[in-house]
């Protein structure tokens, strides 16, 4: 019962992460997948996949209307000139780097509850990241630390992606509410990563230097 999903799991990981397959084809193949394990285990019926397609086209549509919801937000900040104003608010503080990188961290994580990372990366990306490597800081770890605090914006409320889906397959009985408080633990640990990271920032760069060697 564990072994045949695990392959499946790693399958999937295995395809994006070896260059063979993107993360849309490889979500195909996990699809394709799932449908074989069912017919092997004699679980598989039409009535079934119907109710899987609609389960997805109603997790997915919810996503959507919250992307949707985030792209409006981000269009009104930029139609306020708040990019703008947030560019000229770095450029007249003389901050020292460290004090600079932690501000942009923060800006990052505190969007990261309103916004979509596709509309940050758009947004606050541009403006910090020529900034931040004008204060000598490396190009390749800033992008990683930045990867991985917008990794928190999935699992941050209200917009949190992985949250909907959650809840999308949670049992009727687990609460919003209740997710929100279960995700807690999760942000906490992926934030003390990034602030080891930061600290460290060796660890950013052990396993492609190994790869190297």
């Amino acid at each position: 019962a564990f072994i045949l999903p695990s392959i499946l799991v790693l399958a999937v990981l295995g395809s994006i992460f070896a260059g063979f397959a993107s993360p849309t084809e490889a979500a195909g193949i996990g699809a394709f997948g799932a449908i074989v394990l069912s017919a092997i285990k004699k679980r598989f019926s039409i009535k079934t996949l119907k109710e899987v397609m609609l389960k997805t086209t109603s997790i997915t549509s919810m996503v959507f209307l919250i992307l949707v919801g985030a792209t409006a937000f981000s269009l009104v900040f930029r139609g306020v000139n708040g990019d703008r104003l947030l560019t000229q608010f770095i450029l007249e503080s003389n901050f020292e780097p460290y004090q600079f990188l932690a501000i942009a961290m923060l800006v990052i994580f505190i969007l990261g509850f309103f916004i979509d990372f596709i509309e940050i990366t758009f947004i606050i990306v541009p403006v910090i990241a020529p900034i931040l490597v004008q204060m000598d800081f490396d190009l390749l770890w800033i992008g990683i630390i930045i990867a991985m605090n917008l990794q928190t914006s999935f699992l941050t409320p209200p917009f949190g992606f992985s949250i909907f889906y959650l809840k999308g397959v949670a049992p009727p009985g687990v609460t919003t509410a209740q997710l929100y408080k279960g995700v807690i633990p999760y942000v906490v640990l992926q934030l003390t990563a990034l602030l080891l990271i930061i600290i460290f920032p060796e660890i950013s760069f052990w396993l492609l230097k190994i790869f190297s060697n």
